[in-house]
């Protein structure tokens, strides 16, 4: 079944995809990417430099639609109408990559492209705190610690925190922002509580129920995939909170400023040492069915390779590069494609 549908889609491609709809250009396949938010701004960047350089291959077509849904439409088939890549602000879960070898997407690479971080963030001259995973837990769980959630104003979870109202904008359960929300902050924040590592042991459902239910009482307010929605509302209101990634901080420092967590400021100098608790790597994954195919998706790639270097372009807007050890290796894997193994994901 995978052969057939690999070559089925190499004639496919083979024949230029002659009839003209929104997957062609120029009377070939297009190179289409879909997936994170917080990768969108880096692979547009990425994108309009391939277009420049590579007239011949005219321009990536881009989609924020949010970790979750991009692997979902990658994973749907290997066919010429289906994503030849996904961006994510996590890494692929094992079952996702089930979906894709039972749908015919056999073969994946994964390329780690860089840093952000899970920065929180409020207006100008707006309300601060230091944060801490603990204290995020305590403020946006549904059931803290198991428990009824009584907290209304910041000053309910720290009385050294402002009297103000708890309200904080986020992203949607299909971002990868809010699965590295729960993993990195809420959890973090859920497990100082002993009691709570004892209930993972003894049911593990209980838990993730508990330390990473984000309560739905108006408090957190979901804005979307449009992390720029995010930081209007704050910029209207000095009293709220956003949580989005860090590029989206470094863009807008003259409309919000980071708050701090564990003391540590969300800044590029602390995310790419991961001493800022919210930093997380960000992925890029290629069906190495299409990288033949679909004319201009090996150049595409290497053209992220260019980019993604400490004072490269995409530095420029955020993104934190990755450490030297990681940087050698995803540059080889850029030109080499290795396999993901799935054996290696959770």
């Amino acid at each position: 079944m995978k052969l057939t549908n690999t070559l089925a889609f190499a004639a496919l491609s083979s024949l230029a995809l002659a009839a003209c709809d929104s997957g062609t250009s120029n009377g070939t396949v297009t190179i289409k990417a879909v997936g994170s938010s917080t990768v969108f701004p880096f692979a547009k960047k990425v994108s309009e430099e391939f277009a420049l350089n590579n007239p011949d291959f005219g321009s990536p077509i881009i989609e924020s639609t949010g970790s979750g849904k991009g692997f979902t439409l990658f994973c749907a088939g290997a066919g010429a109408d289906t994503p030849s890549m996904t961006n994510a602000s996590r890494r692929m879960k094992k079952g996702e990559f089930e979906t894709c070898g039972a749908n015919g997407v056999a073969e994946i690479t994964e390329l780690q492209v860089g840093l952000d971080g899970i920065a929180f963030a409020s207006k100008q001259g707006g309300i601060t705190m230091n944060l801490t995973p603990e204290a995020v837990y305590k403020a946006l769980a549904a059931k803290p610690y198991g428990k009824e959630q009584t907290a209304k104003n910041w000053s309910d979870i720290d009385p050294s925190y402002p009297n103000k109202p708890i309200l904080v904008y986020g992203p949607p359960s299909t971002s990868g922002t809010r699965d590295a929300l729960k993993e990195l902050i809420l959890e973090a924040g859920c497990k100082a509580d002993p009691a709570m590592k004892e209930l993972k042991e003894s049911d593990e459902d209980r838990y993730d129920q508990i330390c990473t239910e984000v309560r739905s009482d108006g408090v957190f307010v979901e804005t979307g995939e449009n992390d720029n929605l995010i930081v209007s509302k704050l910029a209207a209101n000095a009293d709220a909170v956003g949580v989005f990634g860090y590029s989206y901080l470094e863009e807008n420092l003259d409309k919000v400023h980071g708050l701090s967590m564990n003391g540590v400021e969300p800044t590029y100098e602390n995310i790419a040492s991961f001493t800022y608790p919210g930093a997380r790597p960000l992925f890029v994954y290629v069906k190495k069915s299409h990288l033949d195919a679909v004319p201009g998706l090996k150049q595409f790639v290497a053209q992220w390779a260019k980019m993604w270097k400490k004072d490269g372009p995409l530095a420029k807007i955020g993104l934190v590069a990755n450490p030297d050890d990681v940087m050698a290796a995803m540059d080889k894997a850029s030109t080499e494609f290795p396999s993901l193994d799935g054996a290696e994901l959770k």
